[in-house]
């Protein structure tokens, strides 16, 4: 297997390597998204169920990107193992998707998150597009000083985000438990309209805002290679992180739920400051705006740090251009891949498209993750061809507990995933395939490239 690694230095331990985790997860969907659960769910179990069903599924992931990070330590994460299980176009089209949608769509949409909150709390009268670019641009400059720098700031604000969410969940609970304004839904019946397909496909559509909020546990794995210890630190961080987040975002919804109840959830895009007003009055609607701003800013510094490394793997192996598979000579960090990341959020915020991008991200997401799930099987396929001897001499430890049918559970859960929000919303899930299959010809233009060269091979 390809190892491109490319002299990254490994500076990060078990600590770093959850931060990064939870950092790629705790975005600032989980103050805003769970609204829009509520609007397509109307009971509390309903709501509940969907996100602890998300929690299961990401976790269920966790479990199968822990086994393939323990399989293949290398920079790039999904894109090595799509690419060593399937064909270099298959890895090189999710860079691609991860550049222009994944990556694009989702850095740009927090970044005017944050804008929008930063005016909001400071008075401050900046447009929207120059306090969102000029974050990303702080944050791209931090990370070119090198991982350790990047990680340093990602950790820091990934501790204040928990401090948030915990902040959050005690002020509900006091909410809740002191003031006869709760409004203590009842949890009976627990269903909003009878077992059917109609339910199946608007459970399938909850998904899509959950999933949303879950997602991102797999950017640790492209930092693979700057982990001390990867083979037993990056599954260790992945169980570690994943579960984190699951604990923090069961806890908030039924906090939600209980202190609005799902027809005031329903209602309000700013649960999170709902809640908070609630409880502690317009101060409380000023710190959860505060914590909405530090969240935003730290979501943005992990994406600063890990989705450049899927590109400089990509030019590493010459499907990207050269430039961006060099170090800096005192960082060792990809300057150039991290300058991209930074340079394409930016353009995605000017042109204000971030909100159309944002809706491709999920199926374009879940897609990978289900391909990138399968690769499981390929692996386990051609070990077994090659016997138990070279099974053992590879030091494999790692494995998914109840594998093949958790991680069956879980390709055929993304599938599902995918196909649903195909069905329910046609118009942009074509276009975000046109953006998918528009980089086969630009994958075969690198490829002649790199075949013509021997310093790509």
């Amino acid at each position: 297997m390809n190892d491109s690694s490319g002299g990254l230095a490994a500076r990060l331990g078990l600590f770093d390597a959850t931060m990064v985790v939870m950092g790629g997860i705790v975005g600032s969907g989980i103050f805003i998204n769970p609204y829009v659960v509520a609007r397509l769910m109307h009971t509390p179990a309903l709501i509940l169920g969907a996100w602890i069903a998300g929690g299961a599924l990401a976790l269920i992931g966790a479990f199968v990107f822990a086994e393939l990070a323990e399989r293949m330590p290398s920079v790039g994460g999904q894109y090595a193992y799509l690419r060593e299980a399937y064909h270099p176009l298959a890895g090189f089209l999710y860079g691609w998707a991860n550049m222009l949608v994944i990556g694009a769509g989702g850095t740009a949409a927090v970044a005017v998150t944050f804008a929008k909150y930063f005016r909001e709390l400071t008075q401050i009268a900046l447009p929207e597009n120059v306090t969102a670019v000029a974050v990303v641009v702080a944050l791209t400059v931090i990370n070119c000083l090198g991982v350790r720098a990047g990680s340093g700031v990602q950790s820091f604000f990934m501790v204040l985000r928990i401090l948030a969410v915990a902040l959050l969940v005690g002020c509900g609970a006091w909410f809740i438990t002191h003031s006869l304004a709760a409004p203590h839904p009842a949890w009976h019946p627990l269903l909003d309209r009878p077992v059917s397909f109609d339910l199946l496909t608007v459970f399938g559509a909850t998904m899509v805002p959950v999933m949303f909020a879950y997602g991102g546990w797999q950017t640790s794995n492209y930092i693979a290679s700057e982990i001390r210890e990867p083979r037993k630190n990056l599954p260790r961080a992945l169980l570690l992180g994943v579960l984190g987040v699951i604990v923090l975002y069961v806890s908030v919804n039924f906090i939600y739920v209980e202190a609005l109840a799902p027809a005031r959830l329903a209602a309000t895009g700013t649960p999170a400051s709902e809640v908070m007003r609630r409880a502690l009055g317009i101060r409380g609607a000023w710190l959860i705006a505060a914590a909405i701003a530090i969240s935003t800013v730290g979501f943005l510094s992990s994406a600063m740090l890990t989705y450049p490394r899927v590109y400089f793997a990509m030019a590493h192996d010459g499907l990207f251009p050269r430039r961006l598979a060099q170090l800096d000579e005192r960082s060792r960090a990809p300057v150039a891949a991290i300058a991209l990341q930074g340079g394409v959020t930016t353009t995605v915020v000017l042109l204000g498209t971030f909100e159309q991008i944002l809706s491709y991200v999920v199926v374009m997401d879940w897609l990978f993750f289900a391909l990138a799930g399968a690769c499981l099987f390929v692996f386990r396929r051609r070990e077994k061809r090659n016997g138990a001897a070279a099974n053992a001499a590879a030091g494999k430890s790692y494995r998914v507990p109840g594998h093949p049918w958790t991680t069956g559970v879980f390709v055929a859960a993304a599938f599902f995933i995918v196909i649903n929000t195909i069905y329910k919303y046609p118009r942009n899930t074509c276009v975000a395939m046109c953006i998918l299959f528009a980089g086969v010809p630009v994958y075969l233009l690198f490829r002649g490239r790199a075949r013509r060269s021997s310093g790509f091979e």
